[in-house]
This record gives structure tokens, sequence and C-alpha cells, in this order.
């Protein structure tokens, strides 16, 4: 089979890049779901252990107490997800960094080793390795596009952007504390500690069903996957919550009575 026979026809799916304008589109996407990703864990959170504080909180009797409390957990909570996130997006670069070391040296010390690793990947798919071999000989003579095809497809890791780290901290931190902003508003606005309280549980159940609706619906799912997602969502907040209120109300009714 020719070379030209295993270039991708005008319009085909590129598995394997041929130019960074081919992968730049790919990275976008990437990089999205990363953005995605860190949202709805941060939201997810801010909505349900604020939530939760401050209905326990709410428990004791005194707004000013719920947010005071509320808004010292929002802060730190917000911070905490943030550095979290940072830690997490700067160990997988250095994994990453790590990794392509190695396999540069493989490729410079092994080549028949790493071809060989080349065969088995398309084996997988049943492909002739008299049709792979022009791509083997094609990767030979660029070491950089070598490694980087075994970075892909044999390690599947993909290089993390350079500002992946400060984005995934601000994103992850800022979604956590506009989250868990949510259910504290009413005790804002209303004095009575119980109207703030059943508002905030309103506001909250809302939010929570159309936060699993959504989270859902962006992965494409049906419309039914869509719901039962909304309802596990609002399910684990209410739960989250009410543990919360119970151990509290009991603590304080077991030091009101032990005075």
């Amino acid at each position: 089979m020719s070379r030209e026979a295993l270039l991708p026809k005008p319009g085909a799916y590129l598995t394997f890049p041929a130019s960074e304008s081919q992968r730049h589109p790919e990275k976008h996407s990437s990089d999205n779901n990363a953005v995605i990703r860190d949202t709805i864990i941060g939201f997810a959170d801010g909505l349900t252990v604020p939530f939760a504080l401050t209905a326990g909180l709410s428990s004791i009797g005194s707004t000013r107490l719920v947010i005071l409390g509320g808004l010292a957990e929002l802060f730190s909570g917000a911070i905490s997800m943030g550095l979290g996130a940072y830690l997490a997006a700067k160990t997988e670069a250095k994994t990453y960094e790590v990794e392509e070391l190695r396999e540069r040296r493989e490729v410079e010390e092994m080549p028949e080793a790493e071809e060989e690793e080349i065969y088995e990947i398309f084996d997988e798919y049943n492909l002739p390795r008299e049709t792979v071999r022009p791509l083997v000989e094609t990767l030979r003579r660029d070491k950089d596009m070598w490694v980087k095809f075994m970075m892909d497809f044999e390690l599947k890791l993909e290089k993390p952007a350079l500002n992946r780290a400060w984005i995934s901290a601000l994103v992850m931190g800022l979604s956590y504390f506009l989250g868990g902003l949510v259910p504290m508003l009413p005790y804002f606005f209303l004095n009575d500690i119980h109207h703030a309280l059943f508002t905030s549980i309103g506001i909250t159940v809302v939010v929570l069903l159309i936060f699993g609706y959504v989270k859902a619906s962006a992965t494409s799912c049906p419309r039914k996957t869509c719901w039962y997602s909304a309802f596990q969502t609002l399910l684990v907040g209410a739960l989250a919550a009410a543990t919360s209120y119970a151990i509290v109300r009991g603590v304080d009714s077991l030091k009101s009575g032990s005075d």
C-alpha cells in the first residue's frame, strides 16, 4: 500500500493529527471539558456543604451565627478547593513531564522496542503490519512526533496547558463560593431564623434540581437520565443538610441538658 493511501481523506476524522492547526480545536475542547468539570465539582460541593452547615447552625436559633459560621466555611472552603485543584493540576503536569522524559529516553536508547510498541498499538485494530510500516518509518524520522505519538496512544496522556493550574484553581474556588452563597442569601435578609431556613431550603431545592438536570444534559444524556440526575443531586444535598441539622440540634440539646 502506498503512503498516500494512509493519509486521511478530506473531512475525515483525524486520529493522529498531522499538523498543529488540526490539533488546535481538539485542544480547546479538552480545556473546555476541564473547566466544565471543575465548575461542576466546585458548584456541587458549594451547594451541598454550606447548605448542610447553615441548616445545622440554624437549629441553634441565631441568624448572626449562621452568617458568621457560613461565611467562615465559605471562604475557607473556596480557598481549600482552589488550592486542591491547583495542586492536582500541577501534579498532572509533572506526571506528564516525567513520562515524556522517560519516553524520549526510550526512543533514543531502545528504538526497536518502541517500534514494536507502535505495531502492538495498531494490532488492537487488526491492521496488517505492512500497512502500518510506512507510518512507523515516518515517525522514526521525527522523534518529537514519535514521542508525542507514544504519549497519546500508548500512555494516553494529554499535555496540560501551561495555565491550567491557575485556571482550575480559580474556576473551582469561584464555583464553590457561588454555589455556597445560594443557601446563605435568605439569612442576610430575613431576621426570623425559621423563615430564613425554610426560604433557604426552598431556594436550594430548586437550584439543586436545576443543577442536577443541567449537569446531566451537558453530557447529552436522555431526558429521563437528566431528571434522575436532578433528583439524585437533590437527595444528596437533602441528606447532608438533614444529617447536619440533626447532629447540631442533638449536640445543642445535650449541652443544654448538662447545663
